[in-house]
């Protein structure tokens, strides 16, 4: 059958289905996402973004269609779902499979289920081949949550998938993109660029997204900031291989300009459909705000917390040991720190790397997932039962992926790690092959019994390093499989210890995506503790996830990564904009330093409930080197916000600063938190309000600004807003 005719029969069957369908709007928090026929029949976006009122739709849907140019089809063109090049788009496709030799690009609309803010549309190959469904789903925070499913429904031809995208309209004004590169102990700087014709195409093939991740891609009006202009997002929920684009082609997309998108990126021959068998994509989700970059955190953070999944006890104060003891383990040693920090006020205490057999240092041992006794010679239950004891939770770092060659698990079973070239050996370690279920198993054994005999409430998972040739045994690529397995994994653990929370650490922030964490509770944002780089990377990991979904740690006066030297009180504040913790010997801390840390925990523990639930907020209106970032409650009657220094400026002073988001009507009384230090100025005296112990202003005025004073550099001033009345 030629490919005009297959397009003919397919058109004669999308002209029965588009008399049955009619336009599908979805539409929820401020957002409308509205679908209809193209020329085709086959569903296609015809817009996205602002919420519509239904009798919008007509107009909408009849200026739909734009004009027939020159040296080019003789119909109107059009961006359906499918994004096909049998429908004239000359971009990127949704769909890459080929079976026999034949490609599938042809589909007809079979059926549309709405059910609310849900649609799915199923269409069919004009070979009867294929069946793709395309599922989209808008939650009451308006993110739009993307799946795409495609199933072999040849009853003797295997199908090979090499692409799953999904992909949305964008109008002209989306003129410039944010999103994000990095490295280790730097993750998520952005980086700002314009929409050109052709492909911004974010690749990553490191076998998690890397801390290079493209993270969140974000499509604005010009100039658009973190308080101001219009933005669209998207972000895929996965934790291996995966690609986002941006693309602008000269004739545009339909009535749109540009598309957004993305999707795991497939290695050849990594997802072959046997008959009646399917690949679903995962899970894109997408978000649209007229309030800036901060209407898009405050979107994915209202998901985010609406998830069933999602930490509701206070998150606890925690004490991580890496960098108080690294490999030096004992058990008098550790109880000493797990005493001082009890006394401090930490409430969850995690024994990092070093328990198990033969981890002497990291050339050994990962893998052989048992206490060892010549360490532990009475196990790890003594150190447990002290710290639950001090009323403290127990934590315990895993890296369950990795294997060390010198390790037992490795000289039994070669067979179970992914092949590639010995020179790639990376940290000492190689990397478990998670599609087997012979590793799935053992993995889950081995957790499942240390939590219980130990009695874990709490485990690190870490990742360190990535994934370069990720081979099977038959020499196939194995990244899609192996994340699969590791969510297996994940997935049966908390089935089996239900009480159990796990943190999702890759080398800091190597894999930091909504995929991960629909199977943890959190992640450690960097490597990094240096609070003048923390600053930076918790403000933008901030724009996907809440501050109680990030872990944020105070470490010792000299950072571990940097080197650079930084005051108690700096580190503080920053440490208390995410789930905070420790990352310190603090039995050598001085009693003034003992003293600091009490407060600050006590300090934690009465505004956790404000930081952990409240609205994210970034002021723009500030000079280079300093930041003001804070936490607004949703009903906007309490904040608190961070002033902060992290370099000089050649501004001579601060003006009016701008506080974001409070309510104009409402009274404030503005005070400063002081309990653990004020920061170092850099002037003679303070603005003339912050003597005044009764200050008080409207939300209005705060939206004007508070002249704020000059800090030295490495500083920071908490400031803590409470609403008085109605005005």
């Amino acid at each position: 059958m030629t490919s005009s005719i297959k397009l003919h029969a397919a058109q004669k069957v999308g002209e029965a289905a588009r008399a049955a369908a009619s336009v599908v709007h979805l539409h929820a928090a401020g957002t409308s996402v509205v679908f209809a026929a193209d020329g085709f029949g086959v569903p296609a976006v015809v817009h996205w973004g602002a919420e519509l009122a239904d009798s919008d739709l007509p107009g909408l849907v009849a200026s739909s269609t734009p004009a027939v140019m020159n040296s080019s089809p003789d119909i109107p063109r059009s961006f359906s779902i499918v994004a096909a090049r049998a429908y004239g788009w000359s971009g990127t496709p949704a769909v890459e499979a080929h079976s026999d030799d034949v490609m599938l690009d042809t589909f007809a609309l079979a059926s549309t289920d709405q059910d609310g803010t849900r649609v799915t549309f199923t269409l069919r190959d004009a070979t009867s081949s294929a069946e793709a469904t395309f599922a989209y789903r808008l939650d009451e925070a308006g993110i739009l949550h993307v799946n795409l499913t495609l199933r072999n429904i040849s009853s003797k031809h295997w199908m090979d998938v090499t692409a799953l995208r999904s992909l949305m309209p964008l109008p002209a004004r989306a003129s410039e993109i944010i999103d994000f590169t990095g490295r280790w102990t730097r993750e998520h700087s952005p980086q700002r660029s314009e929409v050109r014709d052709g492909t911004w195409l974010r690749s990553s093939r490191r076998g998690r997204p890397g801390h290079d991740s493209s993270y969140l891609t974000m499509t604005g009006t010009d100039g658009f900031r973190f308080r101001s202009g219009e933005v669209w997002a998207a972000h895929v929920a996965w934790s291996g291989n995966q690609e986002t684009l941006v693309e602008r082609l000269p004739e545009g997309a339909g009535v749109h300009t540009s598309v957004v998108g993305g999707g795991e990126l497939v290695d050849a021959g990594e997802v072959r459909l046997a008959p009646g068998a399917s690949y679903e994509s995962p899970t894109v989700m997408f978000a649209w705000s007229d309030a800036g970059m901060d209407g898009i955190t405050a979107r994915f953070h209202t998901s985010l917390r609406a998830r069933p999944n999602h930490p509701r006890s206070p998150r606890p104060l925690l004490l991580n040991t890496w960098e108080a003891v690294y490999f030096d383990h004992d058990l008098a040693t550790l109880s000493a720190l797990a005493e001082t920090a009890a006394a401090v006020g930490v409430e969850r205490f995690v024994l990092d790397d070093g328990w198990f057999h033969g981890r002497r240092d990291d050339t050994a041992g990962l893998g052989d997932w048992y206490v060892d006794d010549t360490v532990w010679p009475e196990g790890l239950k003594p150190l447990s039962d002290r710290v639950h004891a001090l009323g403290m939770q127990f934590g315990l770092w895993f890296e369950p992926e990795m294997v060390n060659p010198d390790s037992d698990l490795a000289r039994q079973h070669p067979d179970w790690i992914l092949q590639e070239s010995p020179l790639l050996e990376s940290r000492h370690q190689f990397v478990l092959d998670y599609s087997r279920d012979e590793v799935v198993a053992y993995i889950v054994d081995r957790l499942d019994g240390i939590v219980d005999s130990v009695g874990v409430d709490f485990v690190k998972w870490d990742h360190n390093r990535d994934l370069h040739a990720a081979l099977g045994v038959r020499g196939t690529r194995q990244v899609h499989a192996h994340t699969r397995g590791v969510y297996r994994v994940l997935d049966e653990v908390r089935r089996r210890q239900p009480r159990l929370e796990i943190e999702s650490c890759a080398s800091g922030g190597g894999r930091e995506d909504l995929g991960i964490l629909q199977y943890t509770d959190r992640v450690w944002a960097s490597d990094c503790n240096d609070p003048v780089e923390r600053q930076y990377i918790q403000r933008w990991t901030q724009t996907l996830l809440p501050p109680e979904l990030i872990g944020a740690h105070v470490g010792p006066a000299e950072a571990h990564t940097t080197h650079r030297h930084a005051g108690f009180s700096f580190r503080a504040i920053t440490a208390l904009f995410g789930h905070a913790g420790l990352e310190w010997d603090i039995t050598t801390a001085t009693r003034e330093e003992r003293a600091a840390i009490t407060a600050w925990a006590s300090l934690y523990r009465e505004l956790r409930d404000l930081l952990h639930t409240g609205t994210t907020v970034r002021a723009d209106d500030v000079d280079d080197g300093a930041l003001l970032h804070g936490v607004v409650r949703p009903d906007r009657s309490e904040a608190v916000f961070a002033w902060v220094r992290t370099a000089t400026s050649a501004t001579a002073h601060s003006p009016r600063v701008p506080i974001p988001g409070l309510d104009p009507s409402l009274t404030y009384r503005v005070r400063v938190r002081d309990e653990i230090g004020g920061g170092i100025r850099h002037q003679i005296a303070d603005p003339a309000w912050m003597t005044d112990a009764s200050f008080a202003c409207t939300g209005a005025v705060l939206a004007e600004g508070l002249p704020l004073p000059v800090l030295n550099p490495g500083q920071a001033l908490l400031l803590h807003l409470t609403a008085e009345s109605a005005v």
